[in-house]
């Protein structure tokens, strides 16, 4: 967001003392699950409007980040805040806020059942867990750290990305020293282990059925993995001077999947779309003149965000 001199910050914007590194939204509805039930029958439950308690719940962020090792004075710290979509506005302060000490969470992952999060730190990943009251009305939500140990990511290194697949039985990490990892959520048992040592993974993102894996490197093509067979299905090449930086798969209106990655090509950032049955391109337009440096589709594939 760019504001011009003198110009009052939006209620949208807010600053929490710390660099951020990571933002999800919070699927506290699949959290909260001891709601109770309102006692209305079929047809009047279609025409009333969702509750104040749902769309708060809707509406809950996931921020992660801080200083570091050094002595900045900034933590290192998880964030819990609320976005209220009437006034479209953040909470001026975090609701709650979990330290993680002298490790710098840098990415994360929310599962996507609400089980909990995953954050990779410097040398290894952690799993946290949500502690959530048993009644909705109070609206309150906090983060713990969790028992469970993740052992496979253990001394690892540092985990550039990380992702779930759409009904959280799949979890992807890709590392800074080139190797990619998926496992059966919750069992961290091996489905896929691979390794180039000449390339950090960037970026991973799931197929909606999770049949594929797109991974994207800091060299080479583009690779599409199919999960269950741990093989490489397609290599999608760049063009030019073209620099990959994101990747996401999306439904279009008429059920059909497709992939986004953004690019930097020779006049800005741009987006390339990919049909998911030949692996072609079927499309490309340049965006901004800047680099793409965040980049989503909404679940319903309707809009894009850069």
């Amino acid at each position: 967001m760019v504001k011009k001199k003198n110009e009052e910050p939006s209620p949208c914007c807010q600053k929490y003392g710390v660099p951020i590194y990571g933002a999800s939204w919070v699927p506290a509805k699949t959290i909260f699950k001891n709601e109770k039930p309102s006692i209305v029958d079929d047809d009047e439950q279609q025409q009333q409007p969702e509750t104040t308690e749902l769309t708060q719940l809707s509406s809950w962020l996931l921020f992660c980040g801080g200083g570091g090792e050094g002595r900045s004075g900034i933590p290192n710290s998880l964030l819990l805040s609320q976005f209220d979509p009437t006034s479209n506005s953040l909470s001026p302060n975090p609701m709650s806020r979990l330290g993680t000490g002298a490790d710098l969470p840098y990415r994360m992952a929310v599962h996507p059942r609400g089980e909990g999060v995953i954050c990779s730190f410097p040398k290894s990943c952690r799993w946290f867990e949500w502690d959530a009251p048993e009644n909705v009305e109070t609206h309150k939500l906090d983060l713990k750290s969790s028992e469970k140990i993740l052992t496979q990511l253990e001394d690892v290194g540092q985990q550039l990305t990380m992702t779930f697949n759409f009904d959280g039985s799949a979890l992807a990490v890709g590392g800074e020293d080139g190797h990619l990892r998926v496992f059966k959520w919750p069992s961290m048992e091996a489905i896929l282990d691979q390794i180039d040592e000449k390339a950090t993974v960037k970026y991973l993102s799931f197929s909606s059925d999770g049949k594929f894996l797109v991974c994207l490197a800091s060299r080479g093509p583009c690779r599409v993995w199919d999960v269950s067979s741990s093989k490489i299905v397609a290599s999608l090449p760049k063009e030019s001077d073209e620099v990959f930086g994101f990747c996401q798969f999306s439904q279009t209106k008429d059920n059909r999947e497709i992939l986004y990655i953004t690019a930097m090509q020779g006049k800005g950032g741009g987006i390339v779309v990919w049909d998911t049955t030949s692996w072609k391109r079927i499309g490309s337009k340049q965006i901004v003149r800047d680099p793409i440096s965040a980049f989503s589709v909404s679940a319903d594939g309707e809009l894009l965000a850069v």
